[in-house]
């Protein structure tokens, strides 16, 4: 019987065998995984360069927008200055237009003026066959009597003509008809609201009466279509002034009126101070007569066109109506210029 021998699995050769196949696989993978790498590599330095081209375009695309907006910011400021100066345009041209409108009417007016100076000369040079004497009645109410007579006008902005910036013909009207009621009287003097001597100003160094001819009641006329200097609204300093300068005590023969012409009593004094100062400057006597008589002839301006609660004109209307009263005088409220 043949005895056979037994054969092992796991002999040298097949450990052999088997270790070189595994040596193989880590060769192989070792291999794969240093390829690898380099593909990274390679795949980070293309990113890079496309990073680096998208951080240039960015850059440019930044700077582009930075131009953008100083250029936006400078055609906003061309804009600006643009309408600006439109504007100032608009607005020249609108001051012209109202300065050509107010020429306008101020030569309108003026041509009115010049035709009822033309109708009065042609009548004028008419020869009528009997010349009657002219007797223009007094206003209604005035009271009558002064020898001296003293008109303070206010000459502020509400009593001046819009048209013309001249004071209100209507008020130099009215002091020539206060005048007509006069036909002689030994002085006259006119003041402004603030107590400046509207005639002859300075005269010898002094503010006196002036004579009554025909001259200074044509030079009052002249003088106050072309008076200049505007007053506050308030009368009261120019009543005040004209008391203290033109009153002479020593003169038993004065008799001395007063007129004043205004609208407005625009101040925070009140009428009762007004009161108490006048009747200290014109006292009354044991008869109740005072030495000066003050006389009101009011023009219904701001009543007319700025009317409310607080409306000067109505101050004004209260203080002189109790002033007129007190001090023998009248008072005359026009109800239209």
């Amino acid at each position: 019987m043949i005895r056979r021998r037994q054969t092992s699995v796991f002999s040298l050769a097949f450990l052999d065998c088997i270790c070189c196949g595994f040596g193989a696989i880590i060769l192989i993978f070792v291999l794969s995984i240093d390829s690898k790498e380099k593909d990274k590599l390679a795949l980070l330095a293309d990113l890079r360069k496309v990073m680096a081209a998208q951080l240039a375009s960015m850059a440019k695309l930044s700077s582009s927008k930075e131009d953008l907006t100083r250029s936006n910011a400078r055609i906003s400021t061309l804009v600006t200055d643009a309408r600006i100066r439109n504007d100032s345009t608009h607005a020249l041209l609108d001051e012209l237009e109202a300065q050509l409108s107010s020429e306008k009417k101020g030569q309108e007016a003026m041509l009115v003026d010049i035709d009822d100076l033309k109708k009065e000369i042609a009548a004028r040079q008419k020869k009528p066959e009997m010349v009657l004497p002219e007797e223009k009645p007094a206003p209604v109410g005035l009271t009558i009597g002064s020898n001296y007579l003293a008109f303070v006008i206010d000459t502020s902005g509400s009593m001046r003509d819009p048209n013309t910036d001249g004071v209100w013909g209507i008020a130099i009207r009215k002091i020539g008809e206060v005048l007509d009621v006069y036909p002689q009287v030994e002085g006259v003097q006119v003041l402004d609201a603030d107590g400046r001597f509207v005639l002859n100003a300075g005269r010898n160094g002094a503010m006196t009466w002036l004579p009554d001819t025909r001259d200074t009641r044509d030079s009052i006329t002249r003088t106050l279509r072309r008076y200049n200097a505007e007053t506050i609204s308030n009368p009261v300093p120019g009543i005040l002034r004209a008391i203290r300068a033109l009153y002479d005590a020593n003169n038993p023969n004065m008799k001395m009126g007063i007129y004043v012409f205004g609208d407005e009593f625009s101040t925070s004094e009140s009428a009762d101070s007004v009161m108490r100062t006048l009747d200290q400057l014109n006292p009354a006597d044991e008869n109740g007569n005072r030495r000066i008589v003050i006389n009101a002839v009011l023009f219904p301006t701001t009543i007319r066109y700025t009317f409310s609660m607080g409306n000067t004109g109505l101050r004004l209307a209260n203080l002189m109506r109790e002033v007129c009263y007190v001090h023998g005088g009248t008072l005359i409220a026009l109800q239209d210029l």
